[in-house]
């Protein structure tokens, strides 16, 4: 129950913070341009507390604590004073309507930055990139990558730890599918090339699957082969196992940790297998048929899944933490770097999901954020000021899509009037609205959707 209430806490902070971050920056910029502001409500619904300020605008904290939202003189709304048309949306100047619609997500993108080099000036502690293990037959064999190698730079980028090898290699394969290392190895350099089939790009950018499909895995902390949670829908679930289960083995060979049990499975696709678990001093035999799940990257191939997630306390091996601090000026470089790799990564993301060449299961809903966040809260204030800073750079560029209903929709509206010389027809801005909302519910579907297969 604990558990669940810190969810819903840490989501209603998540996306309280943020919408209202985003929209004072469509209030600051209104303001600062002449436009006629009626309301900057923080929360929706009903109004708890009403302020008129001395600039005349109804300042409101409301009732449902779920974001905010800024209300400007529109004659499409509704009347407005003939002392206020001036100030009216449709009567300010194309240019200054545009900027107001995207100040939001400016907002969103300004605050990223600030927090990375908060983060920045506090320490970011980093794990260096090293590759502790290389599978036979992998694209990461063929390329010549071996156990030991630490990856120093990625398509000729420097990379400093492993967060920013992952982040630079699913770069370099959307873009090309050529991905360029350079790694340190016995003392001296190397440079490897993989070079990802079109066939297997879509697969690699399936969530956490990247170093399984390249056939690499990276220094990771240690975790015993306990059970701390399992997809609802899992053959864990459907043979009996339960959360706190300790896997012993596998067919007899031995378990050490959770990677060796995961490396036993993986192979195993749509075949049955008997666990040995122990659970509170007890241990027994689990025959389980393990799930076949198609692999998205090689059509025809499947992949052994038991659908569990590891419980129990982590440990990293020795020597390779890391911890990255700077004073204000190397942090808000070091801040605008990391800002600037995380928005073209997620906007090339995005961009191939479109398209239909990244993974849709990258896309998460309110519930898949609430764990992250309640987990964040948890790891202490920097872990949750970097969620905070990941998902503002998603919600500015999400604002920013050409979608009606969203900010970048009512953009493109503006410079068609630009060039036309006048607005879209209310028949025509009523279909698109239309068309809009379907999409924006089949996202919205598809997120929870992916929330909810997932396990945990």
């Amino acid at each position: 129950m604990f558990s669940g209430l810190l969810e819903i806490l840490a989501y209603v902070l998540v996306i309280s913070v943020l919408v209202t971050v985003h929209e004072f920056g469509h209030f600051w910029v209104a303001r600062r341009l002449g436009f006629k502001v009626l309301r900057f409500s923080i929360g929706f619904g009903r109004p708890l507390v009403t302020r008129i300020g001395r600039d005349g605008v109804e300042y409101v904290l409301s009732a449902i604590p779920l974001g905010g939202y800024v209300r400007l003189a529109d004659e499409r709304d509704g009347p407005v004073a003939d002392e206020d048309l001036p100030r009216a949306f449709t009567r300010r100047p194309i240019p200054h309507r545009i900027a107001v619609l995207v100040a939001g997500a400016g907002a969103n993108f300004l605050f990223a930055w600030l927090a990375y080099t908060a983060l920045y000036m506090h320490g970011v502690p980093g794990i260096r990139a090293i590759v502790t293990q290389v599978h036979a037959g992998t694209l990461a064999e063929q390329a010549g990558l071996r156990a030991g190698d630490e990856i120093t730079a990625v398509g000729g980028h420097a990379v400093r730890g492993v967060d920013e090898a992952v982040m630079e290699t699913i770069s370099e394969m959307l873009d090309s599918g050529v991905i360029h290392y350079e790694v340190r190895r016995n003392g001296g350099v190397a440079s490897n090339v993989i070079t990802v089939p079109p066939e297997q790009r879509r697969g690699l950018t399936e969530p956490g699957e990247l170093e399984m499909r390249l056939g690499l895995i990276f220094v990771q902390p240690i975790y015993p082969a306990m059970i701390g949670a399992m997809a609802p829908n899992s053959s864990a679930r459907a043979a009996g196992l339960t959360v706190g289960d300790v896997v012993l083995s596998v067919d007899g060979a031995p378990v050490a940790d959770f990677a060796g049990l995961r490396a036993h499975i993986l192979p195993r696709a749509g075949q049955p297998v008997t666990l040995r678990v122990r659970h509170d001093g007890i241990e027994r035999d689990v025959p389980v048929t393990v799930t076949a799940e198609a692999d998205a990257g090689a059509p025809g191939h499947f992949l052994g899944r038991l659908g569990i997630l590891p419980g129990g306390q982590g440990a990293w091996p020795a020597g390779v933490e890391t911890i990255e601090r700077y004073g204000p000026l190397g942090a808000a470089a070091a801040g605008a770097h990391l800002f600037w790799k995380t928005i073209t990564v997620t906007g090339s993301l995005v961009r191939h999901m479109v398209s239909g060449e990244a993974s849709s299961r990258n896309i998460s809903g309110p519930v898949g954020i609430a764990k992250v966040a309640a987990a964040s809260l948890l790891a202490g204030w920097p872990a949750f000021l970097s969620l905070l800073a990941g998902i503002s750079i998603g919600l500015g560029i999400l604002n920013l899509l050409p979608l009606p209903l969203l900010d970048g929709g009512q953009v493109v509206y503006q410079l068609f009037e630009a060039l036309t010389g006048g607005p879209l027809t209310d028949r025509t801005q009523g279909m698109l609205q239309r068309v809009g909302f379907a999409i924006l519910i089949l996202m919205t579907v598809l997120a929870v959707y992916n929330d909810l297969s997932r396990p945990g």
